[in-house]
């Protein structure tokens, strides 16, 4: 299960209001409050297991992995001809990534950064964008097709063969734009979590069925990606330059709002992790026109 102190959050959870702040950056241990990424990156996914980040290009697929204490790093995956790495999850040694418009998801070592696999996920138009590791089961969204795609872990978790389709039916409804974007699981495995960039709303999906419902009382336009931690849901709002912290209601049938953490370096964030009490986002600059010198980061801020 995820940890994350919250302490600052409790208290403002306590008021019942949402309240706006800035990012405390803190002395981190010696940790640096921003990263930088290599030049012209384009990153969108960020996962973290222990003092190792990962994070992945849009643009071509590779991936960089860069240690919290230091801030230094080197490609793990080096750029491929037609890739792209979109939503990052790193489980029991592996690194599983969506691949945006490539309809594809890729599996890695997450210490040699060797490929272990792909799957064709969706053919036709589609975005494969978020993904979560759920118990044996690794899930991912598709922003254009009301869709999940799962990979079933088998025996000793060997990968399977091809993926499975789960689609998504409910309270969710799919319209212009992104749709399914970050997703997150329950630590026992039997609920998932999805924000809907284009709407704000937050779903749970059972899924056995793929059967949606709303988590009322929660609006996160522009939401990209999640980290649940407990009753507490961090979402990325990217072009809004905020990380909305939502308190859940037990079932996760409702939630509120409780805070907006904004940090000067913010940048079009687009995916969230945690380690210990210390939030990264990092940034993908969608609204800057990128070239090989455009400069990205990971930042830091306080969770607490």
């Amino acid at each position: 299960m995820r940890k994350i102190l919250l302490t600052a959050v409790f208290l403002v959870a306590a008021l019942g209001v949402a309240t706006s702040a800035s990012g405390h950056r803190g002395p981190g241990h010696g940790k640096p409050s921003t990263i930088a990424l290599p030049n012209g990156f384009q990153p969108e996914g960020l996962a973290i297991r222990g003092h190792t980040f990962y994070s992945g290009s849009l643009a071509t697929g590779a991936i960089y992995a860069g240690s919290l204490k230091t801030g230094t790093g080197a490609l793990l995956v080096q750029p491929q001809a037609g890739g792209s790495a979109t939503g990052i999850a790193v489980d029991h040694g592996r690194l599983y990534v969506a691949g945006g418009a490539t309809g594809k998801a890729f599996v890695y070592d997450a210490r040699t950064g060797a490929a272990l696999a792909s799957f064709q996920l969706a053919t036709g138009s589609s975005f494969i964008n978020g993904v979560t590791v759920a118990k044996n089961t690794v899930w991912f969204t598709d922003s254009t097709n009301p869709v999940l795609y799962k990979l079933a872990l088998g025996a000793h978790r060997a990968l399977p063969a091809q993926a499975q389709s789960v689609p998504l039916t409910g309270d969710i409804h799919y319209g212009a734009g992104f749709n399914a974007n970050g997703i997150q699981a329950a630590p026992n495995g039997k609920t998932l979590v999805i924000v809907q960039s284009n709407t704000g709303l937050v779903f749970t999906v059972d899924p056995a069925t793929g059967v949606t419902h709303t988590i009322a009382g929660v609006s996160v336009p522009n939401g990209d990606g999640i980290l649940l931690a407990g009753k507490w849901l961090f979402v990325v709002r990217n072009f809004d330059n905020t990380v909305d912290v939502v308190r859940l209601a037990p079932g996760l049938s409702s939630g509120v709002v409780v805070r907006h953490v904004t940090d000067p370096d913010f940048d079009i964030p687009a995916s969230i992790d945690h380690a210990g009490p210390w939030l990264y986002v990092v940034n993908a600059r969608f609204t800057t026109t990128p070239t090989p010198t455009t400069t990205y980061t990971v930042v830091r801020v306080d969770g607490r």
